[in-house]
Order: structure tokens, then C-alpha cells, then sequence
């Protein structure tokens, strides 16, 4: 049985969705056996520019008689390349410490896990994302403010201010505020608009489609922007406070479960 599982986590391919050959090979040829790899960063956040990257991030999961010593490596795996004039920046994650990060106020590996952009995945991405709705809380609300302040700095202290980070404010304060009115990770601009119905956001969006990745925008209204991101700052807090979502994670036993279940898996794959 733990061998089937494990079979079936090395061999999925994800749901036909149609990705650069580079993408799809960069997950196939992981080093170790990935529980799931999603697309991150513009492509999810429906915002991608011509040029822009591909952010490939996932969970890898590590055979016990990797974690069993005194010194632990590849807990994370890091690649950048470049192919066929594809970029790529891959980043995984062992199963351990992403579910340890799951169990903080992390939304980026929320909004990997919940990405939509999927290239690889079997049924426990799917029971992880069930779980995962227990890790989320109310405390959230922190790493978007944090992520939007860091933005909202490199947008407004640029000699020449670019399209992206402000993009990025917006984006990170949209997810945090339907985050904590809704219990739900969505991290797409254009989606979360539907809702919001900002009338400036469209023009900001389809510049940064249509235009290079380090675009600056020159007749930008700093002033009027900085009102937005102040007012969207105060809604977050004030969702945050309102929010019925719990003050802690309860994820923590399930996860423990699932890991050992996966480590297990991984042995006895090993062991054949």
C-alpha cells in the first residue's frame, strides 16, 4: 500500500494544463519525489509581462534515511536556469519544513498550495489542501501587511517608479482582506477585483502584460496611490480584527499524520 502511494506521488503529472516544456521537465526531473509543484509569483497573480519568470514552487519529500542523521540536506532545493528562453526560478521545500511553515502566518506557501496553476500533483496535495484550511487564522492579516509595506516602499522610493511592486500592494492587500473575510486564498488581481471593483486597476494590470517586467510607469499619481494603499491598509486591519477566522492553527496532528504516512511510503518504496 505504502508503495503504491509512493509510486503514484513520482508519477503524477499534474491536469493537462499546458506549461513550457522547460516547466514540465524542471518538475519531472526533481531530484526527489514531489508531493505537488504549482506556478507562483505573476502567472498566478495574473499579471505576468512577456518576459517575465517562471516561479515553480513545491513540496519534495525527503526518504527517512535522509532525515534520520545529524545533519539534514537538501530541505530545500534551489534552481535557476534558463531554457529555451524559458526562465526559470524553481524552489522546493521537504515536507517537514513546509508543513512546519504551514503551521506559521505564512501566506506564500498558502498561495502555493491553493495555486490553481498546477504541474504536479497527486490525491495527498489534495488532502493537504483540506487540512491546510485548519492552519489558517486572523494572524495572517500580518504577513500581508508586511509584504504590502515592503512594496509600497520599493514603489514609492524608486527614483523611477515601476509597475510591479505597486501591482504588488495592491495584490497583497486584496488577498489579506478576502483572506479574512472569506477563509480563502485567492491571489489572482483580476479575480479579487471582481469584488473590490477598483476602476484603476485594469489599466495597471494590462500594463504590466503588455510591457517588459521592469516597466516604469512615469505619470503615475504617487499621492493618489499612497491614499489607496493607506485606505486598503486600514480595511485589512479592521478585516483582521472583524474576522471570525480562529486565533490558532488546530492543523498540527493531521499534518504530523501525513508526514509520517508520506515518510513511510517513501521507506518501504525504497526498501522494493
Amino acid at each position: 500500500m505504502g508503495k503504491q502511494l509512493f509510486d503514484q506521488i513520482t508519477q503524477a503529472n499534474g491536469l493537462d494544463m499546458e506549461f513550457p516544456l522547460p516547466v514540465m521537465r524542471a518538475a519531472r526531473q526533481h531530484p526527489f519525489p514531489l508531493l505537488f509543484a504549482t506556478i507562483s509569483g505573476a502567472h498566478l497573480y495574473g499579471f505576468p509581462s512577456p518576459d517575465s519568470d517562471y516561479d515553480l514552487r513545491g513540496v519534495h519529500i525527503l526518504s527517512p534515511e535522509k532525515v534520520c542523521g545529524l545533519d539534514i540536506a537538501n530541505e530545500t532545493i534551489q534552481i535557476s536556469q534558463v531554457e529555451d528562453k524559458v526562465e526559470l526560478d524553481l524552489v522546493t521545500h521537504d515536507v517537514k519544513k513546509f508543513f512546519k511553515l504551514m503551521l506559521k502566518k505564512n501566506g506564500y506557501v498558502l498561495e502555493q498550495l491553493y495555486s490553481p496553476l498546477i504541474v504536479q500533483t497527486c490525491s495527498e496535495h489534495d488532502e493537504l489542501k483540506v487540512i491546510a484550511k485548519d492552519c489558517i487564522t486572523r494572524h495572517h492579516s500580518h504577513h500581508y501587511l508586511g509584504f504590502a509595506k515592503t512594496q509600497w516602499r520599493l514603489f514609492s522610493q524608486a527614483a523611477t517608479p515601476r509597475v510591479k511592486p505597486l501591482l504588488y500592494v495592491y495584490r497583497v492587500l486584496l488577498t489579506g482582506i478576502h483572506l479574512m473575510r472569506t477563509g480563502l486564498i485567492e491571489a489572482n488581481l483580476s479575480v479579487l477585483n471582481e469584488e473590490f471593483k477598483l476602476a484603476y486597476l485594469k489599466e495597471l494590470i494590462d500594463r504590466k502584460l503588455n510591457a517588459a517586467e521592469k516597466q516604469t510607469i512615469d505619470d503615475v499619481d504617487v499621492a493618489f496611490h499612497q491614499s489607496e494603499y493607506e485606505r486598503l491598509r486600514s480595511v485589512l486591519e479592521i478585516s483582521s480584527l472583524e474576522s471570525e477566522l480562529p486565533e490558532v492553527p488546530s492543523a498540527k496532528p493531521a499534518l504530523n499524520e501525513l508526514l509520517l504516512r508520506l515518510r513511510l511510503s517513501a521507506s518501504e518504496s525504497q526498501g522494493c
